[in-house]
């Protein structure tokens, strides 16, 4: 018997001494969703999993000796990593965003010779079909007719609000990449007038397009968000945008919540200036403003998927299995 717990002594430590000598990856995740976005482990690298610390920073500073050898890091919006942070990470060759480059300086990281992976499209029809999900529920006013119903009121004692319907709707489309392509795909299916507004007219693109969201608001009654958050987009939708959107008009957000004036939008929303909106997203996530909670023209996503969650594990597992294998990147940004 000792002979045998000698040896399972002995594979234990060579085991312990493999694992250590691995590349390390640090999962810098919020800890609710540490769990389920984490990669499969593997022979080529080895995962750092630091419980519920909530920031790289701390992880630094508690474990010098480990954050030296860091080689990968996956990050969300939430949990980002900082120019400042490269300065301490000097072995760093990879990030995996699991959602957009908005939080990720990408010129410095090409200064630095650091790649970054995205998602791909893994989340386009998702997204795509989220979109039209929210502006149905908004257009049809669902969630406040359930709401309605479960309280057994009865019509006479209070006023429903009717919603409208889909069909025909002059739909704009802010960003016609691959989700806003899907959408736009799913919405011809209710005979919906198409048309959008990017950062340079389709030339493969049959819609009408429209050079500012301003213009493209003022010809639409619904505006649906699916473009990236950079310098430029950053509110596009401000008051001018949702006054010429009008009192009927609907407004949903798939993107990034930072695409509009989120103040500006309960204002109108409060005063009914706008119809409704559809949240998917939000400027201080995950912090959703209260005032939304008591607000019947609005319908508002937690932001995920169980599919979700899966496909990006997969998206960065292999993402790290080809850069320790020293092949190109699935989804590569930069």
């Amino acid at each position: 018997m000792a002979d045998k717990n000698n040896s399972d002594s002995i594979i234990s430590e060579e085991s312990e001494n493999n694992k250590n000598n691995l590349p390390k990856v640090f999962h810098h995740v919020p800890p609710e969703f540490s769990s389920i976005l984490q990669p499969k482990p593997s022979q080529n690298f080895h995962i750092l999993n630091p419980g519920c610390l909530p920031s790289l920073h701390q992880f630094i500073a508690t474990n010098p000796h480990q954050a030296s050898s860091i080689v990968a890091i996956v990050c969300s919006h939430v949990y980002t990593v900082t120019p400042d942070l490269l300065q301490l990470l000097p072995s760093l060759r990879l990030i995996c965003s699991s959602a957009g480059t908005d939080h990720i300086d990408l010129s410095e990281y090409r200064r630095r010779q650091i790649q970054v992976a995205g998602i791909g499209n893994l989340f386009s029809d998702d997204v795509a079909d989220m979109a039209v999900g929210l502006l149905i529920d908004v257009s049809r006013k669902l969630s406040p007719a359930d709401r309605f119903l479960r309280r057994l009121l009865q019509p006479s004692s209070c006023e429903f609000p009717l919603g409208s319907n889909l069909t025909g709707k002059k739909i704009g489309i802010v960003g016609m990449g691959k989700i806003g392509s899907e959408v736009a795909k799913r919405l011809e299916a209710f005979s919906c007038k198409i048309s959008y507004n990017s950062k340079n007219k389709k030339p493969l693109v049959s819609y009408p397009f429209y050079s500012t969201v301003l213009e493209l608001a003022t010809n639409t009654n619904v505006l649906i968000l699916c473009c990236a958050l950079n310098d430029q987009t950053r509110h596009v939708v401000n008051k001018e945008v949702m006054l010429a959107l009008g009192k009927g008009g609907i407004i949903v957000n798939v993107g990034r919540g930072g695409l509009i004036d989120e103040k500006e939008l309960l204002r109108c929303l409060i005063e009914g200036e706008i119809g409704g909106a559809g949240l998917d997203v939000f400027e201080n996530e995950p912090h959703v403003p209260k005032q939304f909670f008591f607000l019947d023209n609005v319908v508002l996503s937690p932001h995920v998927t169980l599919e979700s969650f899966n496909g990006i594990s997969n998206v960065v597992e292999q993402n790290f299995e080809a850069l320790f294998s020293n092949k190109p990147l699935i989804t590569p940004i930069i």
